[in-house]
């Protein structure tokens, strides 16, 4: 047996700080490796040496195989742990980690090498006999012989990366005519994400649970199942919200999960923990995915509802030791559901979203179990995958689950980045994922809200809170004539003003202090009566016509955040006296978030139609299509391939074809 020391730990954000967790309690040391944009990030911070990888990109940080095994030999790191992404599907990395005389905290290659390529997998499974759908590889360009084969499995189809995951590299195909871009989109996104961009076609399951079941296995032989998770709700392919165990599994049904998935395991000889993943249709027949040669990101609803600790198992494994539970130890306990927290703008169709978070406080008044990757102050790039955190909640029963961890995300001081927590708490309320009703078209099919609703009265609250508590902290600086309010003049009557924008209408608050402490208050023509019970350590306390609430403000130059019991209100002040408007481009297309242009398809001169794609960019290792609204004449085009370009900033500009001469 070889007995880990100091554990390196090949990947970034919240996984790192998750793996060293355990590597302590164990009493094994912990290595880093940082990108330059997380060099100051928790999880470096965290680590008991951190080594910086001098560059930016994956692909030059942690894709670098040489520069990983580097980093193990000067801090005399003796066993790596790939997390999940990057090199963790990697068989060709794990051999170098063994061929470097470390401990690889991961299956065997030949079983990551067997499974890690989708289309190698998809074969052997069926060779185990277990279910799969039909697939097609993609060689080459696309041909007659590759149309009509994907006309034989029948449309909508999938594009899938056969190296990788996480909803990178794929696309739904709709039909033949848009067969080409989708196969060269998914192309370009999996060699961005994972080195390889070899891609192939499988029939698409429009309206399907998906459905895994974790499994762990040792050198001597052994495979267990640990019971099964749903992730069905997901965006852009990319899962949200999973939980375990399944709203639509019986008792029969996660037999037969568990048998399948532990046949998959033992056909590979499978000896660390790994995932099998599968579609389940309505009828209860399911069908192989893929495997997960690694760590799942969801990880943490199975331990919740088992009590195990899987980076604890693979560490032992992977020193030799025997699993440390049978098949029959093991039970469900309650119900788990996680939600992922991306930096994303779930209004603007999922966009990826970059700033500096200026508030991170979890309400320590609520259990839950957070695995982030950030804190307050951290900078969220646009370099890297844009999730901030998981929010897991355990409880007794499936609602009490979601319901409580939707009042968890919405009591969050999360600040200053624009992200999806109030679509996240739409969807743990919605009547359809409360029953049950859970598919991977699920916000398709149910169109959960994007936003929030805001009541009229939690904007006055939170309009009141931000002008009273600058007021009163204006008070508290003064230095002279501290016995008159502030804000009165020689003409005591008059209100003080202060104008905000919430959601492009404008709110007016107007506030009279009285000689009592209390104040009068008009905002937006409501009346009433206000008063500061206690303000302190970033909280005010406010009565509002005779109602109290709690908030707090967090605020950036004219940017305001109040974050109440019921969630969180954003205003921006109108400057009393404004800046010049930025200057509008007359038929100009702005990138929506700042990324590198991977494609321009147009010339200035070339006429172009509604919906044809003009322009793609790559943000956080996904594409993004700039698409043309109405037909127009290309006038410039102010980007090249391979740009970097800022939010807002102008790609091209068209002349709309009624307007030409």
């Amino acid at each position: 047996m070889s007995r880990i020391t100091k554990l390196l730990i090949a990947g970034r954000g919240e996984i790192v700080r998750r793996i060293m967790r355990t590597a302590r309690e164990m009493g094994i040391a912990t290595v880093a490796v940082y990108a330059d944009s997380d060099a100051t990030a928790p999880f470096v911070r965290e680590a008991d040496e951190a080594v910086a990888l001098r560059a930016t990109t994956s692909a030059e940080t942690y894709l670098d195989v040489a520069k990983i095994l580097e980093a193990a030999g000067r801090t005399g790191a003796d066993g790596v742990h790939p997390g999940y992404g990057f090199l963790a599907e990697n068989a060709e990395f794990a051999r170098a980690v063994i061929d470097a005389g470390l401990v690889w905290v991961g299956p065997r290659a030949e079983a990551i090498a067997a499974m890690g390529d989708k289309i190698v997998a998809k074969r052997r499974m069926t060779e185990a006999g277990v279910p799969t759908l039909p697939a097609v590889e993609v060689t080459g360009e696309i041909g007659d012989e590759l149309v009509r084969r994907t006309r034989e499995l029948g449309y909508p189809l999938l594009v899938k990366a056969a190296l990788g995951g996480g909803g990178k590299g794929m696309r739904v195909v709709s039909s033949e005519a848009a067969l080409a871009e989708a196969v060269a989109g998914a192309r370009r996104e999996a060699a961005a994400a994972f080195g390889n961009d070899t891609v192939f076609l499988e029939r698409c399951l429009e309206t399907a649970r998906h459905v895994e079941v974790q499994i762990v296995g040792d050198r001597y032989g052994n495979v267990v199942h640990c019971f099964e998770r749903e992730c069905s709700i997901q965006r852009r392919h990319q899962k949200i919200i999973e939980e375990a165990p399944s709203p639509a599994v019986d008792a029969g049904l996660r037999l037969r999960l568990g048998e399948a998935a532990v046949a998959a395991g033992k056909a590979v000889g499978y000896d660390n923990a790994g995932t099998v993943e599968f579609l389940l249709d309505s009828d209860g027949n399911f069908y192989f995915l893929e495997m997960n040669t690694r760590l799942q990101v969801e990880h943490p609803v199975t331990e919740e509802i088992t009590g195990l600790d899987l980076v604890r198992e693979q560490i032992r494994v992977a020193e030799g030791d025997p699993l440390s539970f049978r098949q029959e130890d093991l039970r469900i306990d309650g119900h788990a559901i996680e939600a992922r927290v991306y930096a994303e703008d779930a209004a603007n169709d999922f966009l990826p979203a970059t700033g500096r978070l200026l508030a991170w406080d979890p309400d320590p008044a609520l259990p839950a179990r957070f695995e982030s990757a950030v804190e307050t102050g951290s900078e969220v790039s646009p370099y890297f995958d844009p999730m901030l955190a998981k929010v897991i909640v355990h409880a007794p029963t499936r609602a009490e689950a979601a319901l409580r961890l939707a009042n968890v995300l919405e009591r969050l001081r999360l600040h200053g980045v624009t992200t999806n927590r109030d679509f996240l708490v739409n969807v743990l309320r919605h009547d359809a994922f409360l029953s049950g009703d859970t598919s991977t078209d699920f916000i398709e099919r149910h169109g959960p809200a994007r936003e929030r609703a805001i009541r009229a009265d939690e904007v006055r609250a939170a309009a009141l809170a931000v002008a009273l508590d600058a007021q009163r902290a204006h008070r508290a600086k003064a230095r002279v004539l501290t016995t008159i309010p502030s804000g009165w003049r020689n003409n005591p009557s008059t209100m003080q003003e202060v104008r905000f924008m919430h959601r492009g209408e404008e709110v007016i608050a107007r506030y009279l202090r009285g000689r009592d402490g209390g104040f009068t208050y008009d905002v937006d023509r409501h009346r009433g009566e206000a008063r500061i019970v206690r303000a302190e350590d970033g909280r005010i306390e406010l009565e509002i016509d005779g109602v109290q609430r709690t908030l707090s403000v967090t605020s950036d130059g004219l940017r305001h955040w109040v974050q109440g019991a019921t969630g969180e209100v954003r205003l921006i002040e109108v400057p009393r006296f404004p800046e010049p408007a930025q200057e509008r481009v007359t038929g100009g297309y702005v990138a929506p978030m700042p990324g590198k242009v991977v494609l321009v398809h147009v010339a200035p001169g070339q006429r172009v139609s509604a919906g044809q794609v003009l322009m793609i960019l790559e943000a956080m290792k996904m594409e993004h299509s700039i698409t043309c609204t109405e037909d127009s004449t290309v006038n410039e085009v102010r980007v090249t391939v391979g740009a970097q370009v800022e939010a807002g900033q102008v790609l091209l500009v068209v002349d709309a074809v009624e307007g030409e001469a």
